[in-house]
């Protein structure tokens, strides 16, 4: 139920609030409530990915391309995430969550979304996402051109690079000994 009390509470409020760029940032404030826990009663690795799934709709909301996407027969789609934990959020604490594209490529979204408290870092995820119709894979650059945004990647970071090059090298196998 808070998971739904959440989403809705997202969904109504990115109705109000100013539009964003594709390369603004979403900024959320939420609060760790007890269905949150995990045994060690703070907040559960696998809410910070249910709650970066809020960060995302927003962002898609807000750039319009929600709207878009429905229309269109477009559904957002995730292709890998990565999360780093660094502080734990105990029962009841604030905190932000942040998220933004930082780059792209032909097909794929990269996105951070920071959790922070208090300035604060807590976690630090990024996740690899696209676009796919009935058709195949929406290309980035026909998203973007469907927001009204025709404006080039800014350069992949190190991270993303390395994460990406990570992921390439895991699904080609094994090493050979």
């Amino acid at each position: 139920m808070n998971l739904w009390f959440r989403f809705v509470y997202v969904l109504i409020t990115s109705l109000f609030r100013r539009a964003l760029g594709p390369l603004d940032e979403s900024v959320h404030a939420f609060r760790v409530w007890p269905t949150d826990l995990d045994v060690n009663l703070h907040m559960n690795n696998g809410r910070y990915l249910t709650i970066m799934d809020l960060g995302r709709l927003d962002l898609i909301l807000r750039t319009g391309l929600g709207r878009i996407a429905l229309k269109r027969g477009w559904a957002p789609l995730v292709g890998s995430a990565v999360i780093r934990f660094r502080r734990s959020l105990d029962p009841f604490q604030r905190y932000q969550l942040k998220s933004r594209i930082v780059c792209w490529d032909e097909k794929w979204f990269f996105i951070e979304q920071r959790f922070e408290r208090n300035g604060d870092l807590i976690a630090l995820g990024m996740v690899k996402g696209l676009l796919r119709s009935r058709d195949g894979n929406i290309p980035t650059a026909e998203a973007l051109r469907a927001v009204g945004a025709d404006t080039v990647s800014p350069e992949m970071p190190e991270p993303v690079r390395v994460w990406r090059q990570s992921e390439t090298a895991s699904t080609d196998g094994p090493a050979p000994l």
